[in-house]
């Protein structure tokens, strides 16, 4: 036996331990538990041999022999080749019997039962994919039916001119339809659909409508400002603003009245005149009808004895008119290249039944424009410092009309739509009814003791806010005062007027809400801590805007007797006072002294974005569809904006 030497040992007894624990370790494999083998498939020899007697007299080899076996023989045949098939094999049979599978239900039911379906489908984009599903899909989508519903739940309502009015009423006369088509649903008949019939583009229109409200949200383009240098530090200020689908006009306190393009922002028109500032502008729409009741037959009170007292100060005055309150008129001198611009030539007025149909009195529009009267070019009425009211041809640049009358500033005036009669308030406490078409004064409406400040039409009647703490609503035909409307503590400097209710704010923080067919007041709404500047009434919303930089709107619910009005949306708007507020079905716009122009939604009162670099202070703004005008101070000049949010598609067009 080896003996290891002395001290050696210890040196060698690591290594001899490890040697030794590694000799008496045990290693055991592992073998890997045994892979079970695959199920084995059906074969198709002990398909058959199992299958019924009728089965085995069968070999398989032909689609007619195929087609006489039972349903259960059949299912287990399939189920046999199946089962002899690899995998692209399988994915073979599943690409050709997919589309077997598919199966358009919107086909197989009745057309007016796949647009009821189809007519719970708010989203657009969804709408838009179901169109590209099939050719017949398309087809269906392409009614103009479901896109008019579309247009009602987005509140995409098509602005109509008076011919497209006059023939889908036409239509519906002649079809005993009440739109462009109708679902008739009865108790004994199923819905269907009278397509027929002249439709409008409602498509087309929510197509472009849609772009449109996103461009509004997050795109839009500038298409042209202009900068005006501020001589004096109260000439460059934008008084007033009038804007419909062709022009904008802007009213300065330079004495200077602007017209633009409203497409492309062009300066078309400078219209120079007035002798002191403008203070108030409305513009006339060309085209349109001749409407109201007491001009069905073209005539006022007292028209007849006009023209023969005009002939007779003719004669009499060696061809000088006197000008006589609601007596002759200018119109004898009006050149003949201008005579059809007020429409003195030739008066668009109803020639039978069905355009004799009438929809009823309009309220004023949010832009200081009214429908006109048939007359061939745009007119722009204004009035200011200089105690006149002059008449423009738009087209000419022209004035047609000065007219004389009264004895102070003039601030507001409105012209009545589908009548030439223009209303004017001044700071000689007086109203004065003018006929625009024949240069005349038709009647002075008295009885407000300070300024007329503010004023408000629909149909015949007008209402007005004064100075003196008072709103007052008159008959424009008679000149009558039908109510004194009392309760305000302060000047009055803000009135609205829809026919129904009155709006009026002021001075006092407060607006009260009043019953035009009463004259009592309905509702006094607080919430303002500073003059109540800025109103807008439409059907259901009440919209106000202060010098307190907030802007409340108030929900109108309609209940007997009267209404309820309860506050929907306080938006702190601006960091001073409200200078402009309009909103529509989805959108509220407004500029303040802060210098920002601001969008909000309508129905949630969110803001969504600013719609132009900040400013030193914004004056004037107005909206109409897809062009927005902004009127404000920059960098020490007078800047006017126009903003387009027109699909480019529709640009180019």
């Amino acid at each position: 036996m080896y003996a290891a030497p002395d001290g050696a040992d210890d040196q060698a007894s690591p290594s001899w331990s490890s040697t030794m624990a590694a000799e008496s370790t045990l290693y055991m494999p592992i073998a890997s538990p045994p892979t079970p083998a695959p199920s084995p498939r059906p074969s198709l020899s002990s398909l058959v041999s199992s299958t019924s007697p009728a089965c085995s007299r069968y070999t398989f080899n032909s689609l007619q022999e195929f087609a006489l076996l039972g349903s259960s023989d059949r299912l287990q045949y399939l189920q046999a080749i199946l089962g002899e098939c690899n995998a692209s094999e399988l994915l073979f049979i599943s690409t050709t019997i997919a589309p077997l599978l598919k199966r358009d239900f919107l086909r197989d039911l009745p057309t007016e039962i796949a647009l009821h379906i189809l007519s719970y489908i708010t989203d657009a984009k969804t709408l838009a994919r179901a169109s590209q599903v099939s050719k017949y899909w398309n087809r269906l989508l392409a009614d103009e039916w479901i896109w008019k519903r579309m247009c009602d739940v987005h509140d995409f309502q098509p602005e109509l001119d008076a011919r497209d009015r006059r023939s889908l009423r036409a239509a519906r006369r002649g079809n005993g339809q009440e739109g462009p088509a109708v679902m008739q649903v009865g108790p004994a008949s199923t819905p269907r659909l009278n397509l027929s019939l002249p439709q409008y583009a409602f498509r087309k229109h929510f197509k472009v409508a849609y772009t449109t409200m996103k461009a509004w949200r997050r795109g839009g383009h500038l298409l042209r400002a202009h900068r005006i240098p501020i001589v004096s530090p109260d000439s460059g200020v934008v008084t007033s603003v009038a804007m419909d689908l062709e022009w904008v006009v802007v009213g300065l306190a330079n004495c200077r009245i602007y017209v633009f393009s409203a497409k492309t922002g062009v300066l078309a028109r400078t219209l120079i005149g007035h002798e002191s500032g403008v203070w108030a502008v409305n513009l006339v729409s060309r085209g349109g009808c001749w409407g109201g009741s007491a001009e069905r037959e073209g005539r006022w009170d007292g028209e007849e004895e006009s023209r023969r007292d005009t002939a007779e100060q003719l004669r009499s005055a060696g061809g000088v008119a006197a000008s006589v309150t609601g007596r002759p008129g200018l119109e004898q001198f009006v050149p003949p290249s201008l005579r059809s611009a007020v429409g003195l030539d030739n008066v668009n007025r109803p020639t039978s039944d069905e355009e004799e149909e009438e929809e009823g009195p309009k309220h004023s529009d949010t832009c200081s424009t009214s429908e006109g009267w048939g007359q061939a070019n745009a007119l722009v009425v204004s009035g200011g410092c200089d105690k006149v009211v002059r008449v423009w041809d738009v087209k000419s640049g022209y004035c047609i009309y000065v007219l004389h009358g009264h004895t102070s500033t003039i601030r507001c005036i409105k012209v009545l739509h589908h009548r030439p009669i223009a209303v004017s308030g001044s700071r000689d406490c007086t109203l004065r009814v003018w006929d625009v078409q024949r240069g005349r004064m038709l009647r002075v409406l008295q009885g407000h003791q300070q300024s007329v400040r503010c004023l408000d039409v629909h149909g015949n009647k007008v209402v007005s806010g004064s100075y003196d703490c008072t709103c007052r609503l008159w008959n424009v035909d008679t000149g009558e005062c039908l109510y004194v409307l009392r309760g305000h503590y302060h000047q009055i400097y803000s009135v609205a007027f829809d026919g129904v209710r009155i709006a009026s704010g002021g001075l006092d923080t407060s607006v009260r809400v009043w019953d035009a067919s009463t004259g009592e007041c309905i509702a006094l709404l607080q919430g303002h801590t500073a003059l109540v500047c800025q109103l807008q009434l439409s059907r259901h919303i009440l919209a106000t805007g202060g010098s307190d930089g907030r802007v409340i709107t108030f929900s109108i619910t309609p209940s007997s007797p009267n209404a309820t009005f309860a506050i929907q949306h306080r938006i702190n708007a601006h960091d001073s006072s409200v200078t402009a507020l309009q909103f529509n079905e989805n959108l509220l716009v407004t500029g303040g002294n802060d210098g920002r122009v601001r969008l909000f939604e309508m129905k949630t009162g969110k803001p969504i974005r600013e719609l132009s670099e900040p400013c030193e202070s914004v004056w004037k703004v107005a909206f109409r569809k897809d062009v927005c005008a902004i009127m404000c101070k920059r960098a020490g000049k007078t800047v006017m904006e126009f903003w387009s949010f027109r699909p480019r598609e529709v640009e180019e067009a």
